[in-house]
Parts: C-alpha cells; structure tokens; sequence
C-alpha cells in the first residue's frame, strides 16, 4: 500500500485494536476487554455474518445497546462489506421503522425485537467459530458503507450514504491523520466516556479515536454528569450545550471532583461565547467545541486556547467558503451561508435525489448554516439559512437575534421561533434561559435587540424556561417550543 493510503475500511481500526492487544479498549462495567479479545470477537460475528449470506452491498440494520458487542458488530458488518444501518434510542417507532426499511436483508439486534423477515440476535454470532487466517475485508471503495441519519432537529431525519472509500479516509482511527486540534485532544481520552448508541457518528469516532490514541472506552452505568466522570475517573465525554450548561451550573453550585477530567467535546449545536467562557471558569481548559455534520463528518474544533465564540480552524484536509446569496465568495469577516469539502463527506441522501442535489452540488456540501471566517481562519457559526421569522415581508434570521439575546447578562441561553402575528404575518417569539438568580426583564431585552438589530427583530413575546426540550440526539428542538 502507498505510504499516505488509509487503506479499506475497517483496517486502520483493526490495525489499532492489533497494537493494542493485551491492553483494556473497552469497559463496561466490571469486565474489560483488551483488543486481541475485541479483533475475536469482530472476527466471530463476521463469520457469523457471512454464514447467513450476508456481504457487499446487504443493507444490516443494528439495534443495539452500547457494549463490546455492539462495536465489534458494527466493525464486523464493515469487514463483510454490508451496508450498516444504525438506530438510535428514543426514536418514534415510525422512524425506526422507516429507517429498518431502507433495504435492510437483515436486523442485528440485543434485545428480541424484530423488524422484517430477519433477526439476528448477537449472542449467537458472538458465539460463531471464526474463519481461518486474517480477516478478510470485502467493502469495495464505491459502495455505501453506512447510512447515518441526520438528527431531525431541522425536519425529518434524512439517511446519509457514505462510501467506503469516504470512511478509509476518516481520521479517528489513523494518527498520521489527526487534524491539528485533534492531535491536542487525543491525549486527553485515556478513560473516554461511550453512552447513548454506537450508532451515532459522534460516539463511533470518539470511541475510535480514544482507542487509536492508546485510551479506554468507558460505558458507564449512567451518563449523568458529572457522577458518571467522578465514579469511573473518567477523563473525556461527549456533551451537548444543555448537558453543559447543567454541569457547569452543578458544579458552581455544589463542586464534584473533576480532577480526572481533560476533555469534554462540546457537539450538536453552537456554543455562545459568554456560555464558553463560563465553562472555561468553572471547569479549566478542558472544553473542546466541535462542528461538524452528519453529511461532512467534522469540519472544525475550537481547542480550550482557541477565543470563546469560535468553533477553530478549519484542517487543512477540509475546504471552507462562505458564500453570498448569489454563491460568489465573500471576504474574511462577512458572514455568508457555509460550503464544504471534507474527505470523508457523504455522497447524497439514499433514496432522496431531490434533496441530494440541493445539498451535495459540484463537490461541494451545502451546509445551511449561516457563519464567517475571521482574519486568523477561525470559523465562527451565526445562524441556519432555513431558521427564520419573516417580518411584515422582510426575512431576518434566528441566530443573530439568538447571540445578541444570550449576551445579555440576565440570560444563559437563547431561542428564536417565528409565531404568526396579525400585523405583521410572524413576529418572534424568544425563549430564555435565565442566567443563575437572575430574571430577565422582557422590555430590556426587546431595547437591546432593537438597538441591535432593529425594532423588526424585537421580540413580541419573551417566555423563561428552564431548559430547552431536547431531540431523541440530544439537541434543543426549537420546534417544539411554542408548544
């Protein structure tokens, strides 16, 4: 192989649970379970895979916990070259069986449940004898590797191809590879936190990636931080912006020993620079702020050193334009909407032409954020094209009336909705929350945005809330709000 090749897929993965032979990858609970142990496993269950006529191009659906078994089925349906469909806990039963109908030939599953004319249940391919000599790879680089869809937060969850060839080129499993700011955060996931499903894209790579980098995947008993960080010192986790903003409320209020912790990977929707700051105070210069897409993979991460507000540098292996509504790029400073090229970017939605060609166009990934490149190259987000209130017939987006309402220091976090007006067709409607002991003052706020923004993007109604409510990914869902 070329030096500089990744290699098919799963390689690069099965090369590091190689090195790491009689070393811990995994722990769940009071077992641990080295690499050599996992590669048999991968081994058993893609035996035992093959054995019932699965292979290239065969959609596999996984209906799985988060454990050793789970990672070395979906690492086994990739050694067989399948088509990996993941399910993710707390969908509607409608998606999960729109997403199980995606032509699957077969369910993996944990639990007994049943989905189509074929299950297969884990323990019996755990228990599968093994082929003989080196496991054999049969992904072929143009086929559909995995189905990975996207987290509704923006409408009906859309299901993702990536190609082989697109996950060969992925960076968690391979050091050679690592972007800058994750070659600073690797070091960090000795004891790296695994929970929610193995099925999302976030937690496969991080799991990954803390292996390659020498680490543990953790699965605690219970997600809930920080107890889960103090009972299995834990060094790193996943978080979204609400989780966050709930530790660091508990640990002003009621400090835990975080000692341990060196890594928390802020992911899902963006972080406003006065809520970075405050984590930084409270919990040391361990937050990282990713930004990615199902569709693109990760397109940046602002490290702890990087200004709050900012979500890093873009790598060099990624391509970053913001463009104008004309789609003629725009100069540093001017926010515009977000293009992208990355190598391991999706190549369409399955089953869905129509949207594909609206957002996979000339190489490109149609983000539909809304952000700008500053003087140094850093990437700062300000908004979704799609996510506005239109004001007696002139559009004005969410984001920046959301930012300048989270600056004010009587709020911690902020949430623009339209809802229809009478005089002026929609009005905004935003949704606050408080900053600890204090009470926002509606009126206040409204002179603040109008002084911003203008009096069209005042907010005609203000609501306190406690906390967003969160998609089954763990986002804040703004369209349930006005509810």
């Amino acid at each position: 192989m070329p030096a500089g090749e990744a290699g098919p897929f799963p390689r690069a993965v099965l090369d590091a649970l190689g090195a790491a032979a009689d070393r811990p990858v995994f722990e769940h609970g009071d077992r641990a379970v080295t690499g050599a142990e996992l590669l048999d496993l991968v081994a058993r269950v893609a035996a035992g895979l093959r054995a019932a006529g699965l292979g290239p191009g065969d959609g596999v659906g996984l209906l799985l916990g988060v454990d050793p078994e789970a990672f070395a089925v979906v690492l086994a349906a990739h050694v067989v070259g399948a088509r990996v469909v993941g399910v993710r806990p707390g969908l509607p039963e409608v998606q999960v069986r729109h997403l199980l109908g995606l032509d699957v030939a077969a369910v993996v599953t944990d639990s007994g449940a049943r989905y189509g004319p074929r299950a297969l249940d884990v323990g019996a391919l755990c228990a599968t004898r093994p082929e003989p000599g080196p496991l054999r790879l049969a992904g072929r680089p143009d086929d559909v590797a995995r189905l990975i869809h996207t987290s509704g937060s923006t409408g009906t969850p859309k299901a993702c191809a990536q190609t082989y060839a697109a996950m060969a080129a992925g960076w968690a499993a391979r050091p050679s590879a690592w972007p800058p700011a994750i070659r600073e955060l690797a070091p960090r996931l000795a004891r790296h936190l695994v929970f929610g499903s193995l099925s999302s894209q976030v937690m496969f790579e991080y799991a990954v990636l803390a292996v390659a980098a020498g680490g543990t995947a953790v699965v605690p008993d219970s997600p809930a931080l920080p107890d889960a960080v103090v009972r299995h010192r834990a060094t790193s986790s996943v978080i979204t912006v609400p989780r966050l903003a709930k530790l660091v409320a508990a640990q002003r209020r009621d400090p835990a020993d975080l000692s341990s912790l060196r890594a928390l990977m802020v992911s899902g929707s963006p972080l406003a620079p006065d809520r970075h700051r405050e984590a930084l105070e409270v919990l040391g210069p361990v937050v990282f702020h990713g930004y990615g897409q199902t569709e693109t993979g990760m397109i940046s991460m602002a490290t702890p050193t990087d200004p709050p507000g900012s979500v890093g540098t873009p790598p060099p292996a990624v391509t970053v334009e913001v463009r104008d509504g004309r789609g003629a790029p725009v100069p540093a400073g001017v926010d515009g909407e977000l293009f992208v090229r990355t190598p391991s970017q999706a190549r369409g939605y399955w089953g869905d032409p129509v949207e594909s060609a609206e957002v996979f166009t000339g190489g490109w990934v149609r983000t539909r954020d809304l952000g700008r490149l500053d003087a140094a190259g850093r990437l700062h987000l300000t908004g979704r094209i799609r996510d506005v209130v239109i004001v007696n017939a002139n559009l004005h987006h969410a984001g920046p009336i959301e930012r300048v309402l989270a600056e004010h220091p009587d709020v911690a976090e902020a949430y623009v909705v339209a809802v229809p007006d009478e005089d002026t067709g929609e009005a905004v409607h935003a949704f606050v929350v408080p900053t600890a002991g204090r009470v926002p003052d509606p009126a206040a706020l409204r002179a603040l945005v109008t002084e911003r923004l203008g009096a069209a993007c005042a907010p005609a109604r203000v609501t306190a809330i406690a906390e967003p409510p969160l998609a089954p990914s763990g986002k804040p869902d703004k369209r349930l709000l006005p509810r």
